[in-house]
């Protein structure tokens, strides 16, 4: 029967996961300020307060802002790397934090891959049969290569794997505080431990923000190698442009002699007989499309008819005018 109360020493509601028999249900009431009637009539939990919401929110920005930083400053890829060791993997299965793999992927934001190495299952096989289902769960996972014939302790075994800039981009989940403390040293290492039951990813060391700073002063700037390739093409390119320089005076030197040799050729013609001599252009004639077509004889004929014709037209018309007859004095007189 699970029930949730409000402890009077503490604002957050406290979920309780007891088997309550009839007779301890009225000290359990008395114990936390709990009215039995409420308890009988409510078999349900109430909802989660909001303080509890608003750190469960704060608590997921931080996983997510820690995330970002090693994603971009160290090129961390999903699907995330994390090696446990076997406290890590001991106190999951004490606090039933499974599947281990959601609840990783819960705190990251992305798939995971769980690994551990040869010496952690070893170290777990030799503490007994009370790790046994620790060494039994520990040897379901991926295992690191880790070059140790003989068997070393896990601390020492997962800082050799780690290295000194972490090249697998490993998430290092450990309840190990010594060496939750060795890794902050060391770049690029994100730390994940578990409390209860609830998981953490430690947030980025100071040494981690001032590391990723001057890795990215150092990118903006030029390395001795790319400085002598620059070197390199720089004088390439200088020696190429003294190449063509000289060969645009050569070759103005040469269009100088060509034109020295023209005008003279120009000068004195009678002394060039091999060579080729260019005649001037001189003007053509009209084109003939766009000149008219000349006449012929039958036009010519025909033209001439009508021209007789009109003359002869306009002779018959002057002889047919009517000529008037002027009487004279003299008959006028004698009529008188």
């Amino acid at each position: 029967m699970a029930i949730v109360a409000d402890s009077p020493s503490n604002s957050d509601r406290i979920t309780f996961e007891v088997l309550l028999l009839p007779a301890l249900l009225p000290a359990f009431c008395q114990r936390h300020c709990l009215p039995v009637a409420d308890l009988l009539c409510c078999p349900l939990p109430p909802p989660l307060s909001t303080a509890y919401r608003k750190m469960k929110v704060k608590k997921q920005k931080r996983h997510r802002r820690a995330v970002r930083f090693y994603t971009a400053c160290f090129g961390f890829r999903e699907p995330f790397k994390v090696l446990c060791d076997g406290t890590f993997v001991y106190h999951l299965l004490v606090n039933r934090i499974i599947p281990a793999d959601t609840a990783l992927a819960n705190i990251l934001g992305a798939t995971v891959k769980i690994f551990t190495t040869r010496c952690v299952l070893a170290e777990l096989k030799s503490l007994g049969d009370s790790y046994s289902e620790s060494f039994n769960a520990a040897s379901n996972l991926i295992t690191a290569r880790c070059d140790h014939d003989k068997r070393k302790s896990a601390v020492a075994c997962i800082t050799e794997v780690i290295g000194q800039k972490n090249p697998e981009h490993f998430f290092v989940a450990t309840q190990d505080a010594e060496l939750r403390k060795k890794l902050q040293e060391i770049p690029g290492v994100p730390v994940i431990y578990a409390l209860r039951n609830s998981l953490f990813l430690e947030r980025p060391s100071g040494f981690q923000h001032q590391f990723a700073k001057t890795a990215e002063e150092e990118r903006s700037h030029m390395n001795e190698w790319e400085y002598n390739i620059l070197k390199k093409k720089k004088k390439a390119a200088i020696e190429e442009a003294a190449d063509a320089s000289n060969a645009n005076e050569s070759n103005e030197d040469h269009a100088l002699d060509t034109q020295v040799v023209k005008a003279n050729i120009k000068r004195d013609r009678t002394n060039v007989k091999d060579q080729v001599q260019f005649k001037r252009k001189r003007a053509k004639g009209p084109n003939p499309l766009s000149c008219k077509k000349k006449k012929t004889d039958e036009n010519k004929n025909a033209s001439s008819e009508k021209e007789s014709k009109i003359v002869d037209n306009s002779t018959r018309n002057r002889s047919r005018k009517r000529k008037r007859l002027r009487k004279s004095k003299n008959v006028n007189e004698a009529t008188v």
